[in-house]
């Protein structure tokens, strides 16, 4: 993933996934029930409903997803070999109403080259996107001549901001990295090391303080919610698992 187009476009490149989407994928819009992001409502051997692949650059390797039975639910399986692409679900939730990311994840191994703050090593067994809606004209001159550039080639808006949480190598739970690439696109550290590989990891992020905390600002609304395991980069092979995705009102 070491172009900026292609970390520029990755939440939310999904007309341009036309030739490369199954019938898997119905690309509807979730509009109240942010619970709908639960894979273990799907059935094993299938994409999740609802969710679509998201390829990044289309000659790279693609990143392996399908629902699987393992410990006796339903979870994803993602598998990579030198490869780089994503599921997304595109969504039109405000972050206000259920300011609660609750999700699931376990790993093979750590990527053991990878530095996300480095362009050519940034890759991650494991990623949770969050793509949101806002004002673009109040960011930067050159930042809105990325925004149209990137609409000329594609014929597609894209989202204002995007917020990655991320399984890291070095840097500390917690911190924020800026994209090597774009500053519309950061990165939020939520699991770190090799403390807990091959184990269930269970994470709940407020969303709204971790958007504030990455662009100093307050988000707008939430319109794609992603999965992505990367090793382009490195050229590493991994294996991921994601549990259920939900926002929810309150903490638990």
């Amino acid at each position: 993933m070491n172009r900026i187009f292609a970390l520029f476009l990755l939440p939310f490149i999904l007309a341009g996934c036309a030739a490369t989407r199954t019938d898997q994928g119905s690309g509807s819009i979730i509009k109240a029930d942010p619970t709908l992001s639960r894979f273990s409502a799907g059935s094993p051997g299938a994409l999740p409903a609802g969710w679509e692949p998201m390829i990044l650059l289309r000659q790279k390797k693609q990143t392996r997803y399908q629902l699987v039975s393992k410990e006796n639910r339903t979870v994803l399986h993602a598998s990579a070999e030198k490869a780089s692409s994503g599921l997304i679900l595109r969504t039109q939730i405000d972050p206000h109403r259920n300011p609660w990311l609750q999700w699931e994840w376990k790993i093979s191994d750590v990527l053991e080259e990878a530095d996300n703050t480095a362009r050519a090593t940034e890759d991650s067994p494991v990623r949770v996107i969050l793509a949101f809606d806002g004002d673009k004209e109040n960011l930067p001159f050159s930042e809105q001549v990325l925004f149209e550039s990137a609409k000329m080639l594609t014929g597609h808006d894209f989202p204002y901001a995007t917020l990655m949480y991320i399984w890291e190598n070095k840097a500390p739970v917690g911190s924020v990295i800026r994209s090597p690439h774009t500053g519309r696109v950061r990165m939020l550290v939520a699991s770190q090391g090799t403390a807990g590989i091959g184990k269930w990891h269970t994470l709940t992020r407020n969303i709204i303080e971790d958007f504030e905390k990455a662009y100093g600002e307050k988000p707008g609304k939430l319109i794609g919610i992603g999965v992505l395991t990367d090793t382009d980069n490195t050229g590493d092979t991994v294996e991921a698992w994601y549990g259920d995705i939900r926002l929810l009102e309150h903490y638990q």
